[in-house]
């Protein structure tokens, strides 16, 4: 019998002072059995990062055919394609071929590794951006993991700031690769 997926709920507040977007959002998450919540907590991260009215998450695990999350146009065109963890470069390559915007949130004790074996291939895709999160910081928020969350995000110079009604994490991602377009 296949494991079915986990169920998750968070109202997400986000004050991102960068882009002058505030606004609060109810997502819905379908947690697959060999994600962690580690993973769960930096796709709702990117999320709040790279809100939009249009931003929903992808079958990710589920589907090679479909990120974490994906922006579309009112016309079915990918907009911005949005991974988490240590994307294969095939995938990669195939992402930008497809969307006008491609990011990475690369994380995890192997994201040093992963760039520095990836980062020669991933340099002619000018519509590509790589971030790294460090070790600590998504541990940290994978603490704020509950089935229904309260998460405040505030974005700031470069610093996000997610909170619960007991907690606070501060991340600062460091940017491995620019998107040129």
């Amino acid at each position: 019998m296949a494991l079915k997926a986990t169920i998750f709920k968070a109202q997400v507040h986000i004050a991102d002072m960068e882009r002058g977007y505030y606004a609060e959002h109810a997502l819905t998450l379908a947690r697959h059995p060999s994600e962690t919540d580690e993973r769960m907590m930096l796709r709702i991260t990117a999320f709040a990062v790279n809100a939009h009215e249009t931003l929903e998450f992808g079958k990710g695990l589920s589907d090679e055919d479909e990120p974490c999350l994906w922006q579309k146009s009112l016309t079915g065109t990918i907009e911005r394609w949005i991974e988490v963890g240590l994307p294969d470069v095939k995938r990669l390559r195939k992402a930008c071929g497809r969307s006008r915007h491609v990011c990475v949130y690369a994380y995890g004790r192997g994201a040093g590794i992963w760039w520095r074996q990836n980062c020669e291939d991933l340099a002619r895709h000018d519509n590509l951006v790589v971030w790294t999160i460090g070790v600590e910081a998504t541990q940290a928020l994978a603490a704020l993991t509950e089935r229904n969350m309260n998460l405040q995000f505030t974005i700031q110079d470069g610093v996000i700031f997610a909170t619960d009604e007991k907690r606070s994490v501060q991340i600062e991602p460091q940017l491995l690769k620019r998107d040129t377009t």
